[in-house]
């Protein structure tokens, strides 16, 4: 997959299916989307374009609001994107000029003076230009005249998979990681930097790594310990461990953190990448008495893991 992130930069598109939006999460309902573009580019030896923006739209128009959590950090839906299958990614650079053009011009002067699309398809709430004024019918009633085609994704379509970015996002506040799984196509997944923290988990015989996330509006899951896979860096070998998010309630913690023992694993990796793939919630985090009790908690912690690991292979 090319991706580009200017769109001076953009080659000659002459045969491109393209299709918009945020496609946070990369979920079932997007890859709709991305395997209609995929489809049609192939019946006409074309090449499949997906556009999206960055930073999100929502974060631009409405700067004050900070309630707005994503499924995906840029990096992590370019990952996605790639594994889809997508010929080029375009990554517009979003701007409150960008938001405010007329949508007819948003036409005219973005999509096919930059694409020359001979399909363009969308969802069927897609909105686009100045107050969203832009719509279905607008992009259809300009066919003739710059010679693309319009499809639209149904409702009904859509509704067959019941997804929504919302739904995957209250999934994860509930703990519900399998079904979040289950709606995105895929294990939702988290990416940081290994930190050095306190290292509790050392001294109770289970050292952990400390992962520093750095977008403050990445979606975190709802605290407590789950069964994940690891993945370090660029290597795609996964390792299997036990994740801890939450404020380690018998040290009292005062910060979040996000903590991670990696089974069967000894390595030094501070200040490396890491990504950590949610496969099963295990327990809610608990305030213990004595670390006795707390290493006994662990320790069963491991055998669950170990176990739904067992099931797997």
């Amino acid at each position: 997959m090319r991706v580009y992130r200017d769109l001076n930069q953009l080659p000659e598109f002459t045969h491109s299916v393209i299709t918009i939006g945020t496609f946070d999460g990369v979920h079932l309902g997007h890859q709709k989307l991305i395997q209609r573009i995929q489809s049609l580019s192939k019946q006409i030896k074309g090449e499949s374009i997906l556009i999206t923006f960055y930073p999100h739209p929502r974060l631009v128009i409405n700067p004050e609001d900070t309630t707005l959590q994503l499924l995906n950090t840029l990096e992590e839906k370019i990952e996605l994107l790639a594994a889809s299958g997508v010929d080029n990614l375009v990554v517009v650079p979003f701007s409150r000029d960008f938001s405010e053009q007329d949508a007819a011009f948003y036409i005219e002067d973005f999509l096919v003076k930059n694409f020359h699309p001979k399909y363009i398809v969308i969802g069927y709430d897609h909105k686009f230009g100045r107050n969203r004024t832009g719509d279905f019918a607008l992009l259809k009633s300009g066919e003739k005249q710059y010679g693309y085609e319009v499809q639209e994704i149904t409702k009904e379509t859509l509704d067959d998979i019941d997804i929504s970015s919302t739904k995957i996002r209250k999934a994860l506040g509930e703990r519900k990681v399998k079904f979040a799984a289950e709606l995105l196509g895929h294990p939702y997944s988290l990416s940081g930097t290994v930190v050095k923290g306190l290292q509790n988990g050392r001294k109770l015989g289970y050292p952990t790594a400390n992962i520093h996330i750095n977008d403050k509006h990445k979606l975190i899951p709802a605290s407590g310990i789950y069964a994940v896979t690891v993945k370090i860096g660029e290597n795609t070998q996964r390792f299997n461990g036990m994740m801890s998010i939450g404020y380690n309630p018998t040290f009292e913690a005062k910060v979040q953190t996000l903590e991670v023992n990696i089974l069967d694993f000894d390595r030094d990796i501070y200040g490396e990448n890491i990504t950590v793939y949610f496969d099963t919630f295990i327990r809610l985090e608990k305030k213990f008495n004595s670390l006795h009790d707390l290493i006994s908690a662990i320790q069963q912690d491991e055998k669950t893991t170990r176990q739904i690991i067992a099931l797997k292979t």
